[in-house]
């Protein structure tokens, strides 16, 4: 229980993810602080902080509670049919893409696991969320994880509606794209820019488009390019649908960008748990 609040620094959200009361952690915490005769935590009614004291608390027992975590979920491993809950970390247009279309299935062949997805578009630590694996681009994913590269290169592509071609033209080269109304996308809130890259000259060649529509999920810009509101920069993959169905349309292809695979990736572990392993075999297997 201190770990979950020092990991969440909130009693309200970690008395959420042990399924009791706050009422009981603020009990619990308090009995432990009682027994060694120091504060853990600095509160209050807007705040928790660790102390010194629970600062280094938390250093000492984080890893011999891994360590238990470890020893159960290897005794798991044993049983041919995992169990227990699988928590994933993703990006959305990754969950779209890759995990989503599989869900049903993997869950119709493991019914002893529960599945936890948490989608958002930055980089999350996946161990300090305790997430058991992430998918991302590979570019994004840290170095000290295992990774494991999922399906094709993610072709980059730029997009509009019929609409708005008929009324704004054809950009046929990337600069010509400072001319034209962009949807742009930031990678989340407040953070950078999503970078429109063409392959141009043998070399990436970065486009400053600009636009009055902003979004930072890219379902939102594919949404936005449907209605013509501009020209939007894409996954491929991620607008299939629209493009199969002439709500969209491709240009710019022969500038697309040498793309790379999404990755599943997942901090080493000596053991690892049978929950996470059918998960990695069943993606690389449907996603080769």
């Amino acid at each position: 229980m201190f770990v979950t609040v020092a990991r969440n620094l909130s009693f309200a959200r970690a008395a959420s993810e042990l399924g009791v009361s706050s009422t009981a952690v603020s009990k619990t915490i308090k009995q432990v602080e009682a027994a060694l005769g120091a504060r853990l935590f600095n509160r209050t009614t807007r705040s928790v902080s660790l102390t010194d004291a629970g600062s280094q608390l938390l250093k000492t027992v984080e890893p011999a509670l891994a360590s238990v975590d470890s020893a159960i979920d290897q005794i798991r491993s044993d049983y041919d049919q995992p169990s227990g809950e699988l928590r994933i970390n993703s990006s959305h247009v990754a969950f779209v893409c890759l995990i989503e279309p599989h869900l049903t299935e993997f869950l119709r062949l493991y019914p002893a696991l529960s599945v936890e997805v948490s989608i958002d578009n930055i980089l999350s630590d996946i161990v300090g969320g305790g997430f058991d694996v992430g998918v991302r681009l590979g570019h994004t994913v840290q170095q000290d994880m295992i990774g494991v590269p999922l399906g094709l290169p993610q072709q980059r592509i730029v997009v509009g509606s019929p609409d708005y071609f008929r009324q704004h033209g054809e950009p046929k080269e990337p600069q010509l794209l400072i001319a034209h109304t962009c949807i742009r996308q930031r990678l989340h809130t407040r953070g950078q820019f999503y970078e429109w890259v063409f392959w141009v000259n043998d070399r990436n060649q970065q486009v400053n488009v600009t636009g009055n529509v902003i979004y930072d999920e890219m379902r939102a810009v594919v949404s936005a390019a449907c209605k013509g509101v501009g020209l939007a920069y894409v996954f491929r993959q991620f607008a299939e649908k629209e493009l199969a169905e002439g709500k969209l349309r491709a240009v710019l292809e022969s500038f697309s960008p040498v793309g790379e695979p999404f990755y599943l990736y997942y901090p080493h572990r000596t053991h690892m748990p049978a929950k996470l392993r059918v998960f990695v075999d069943y993606l690389k297997a449907k996603c080769p």
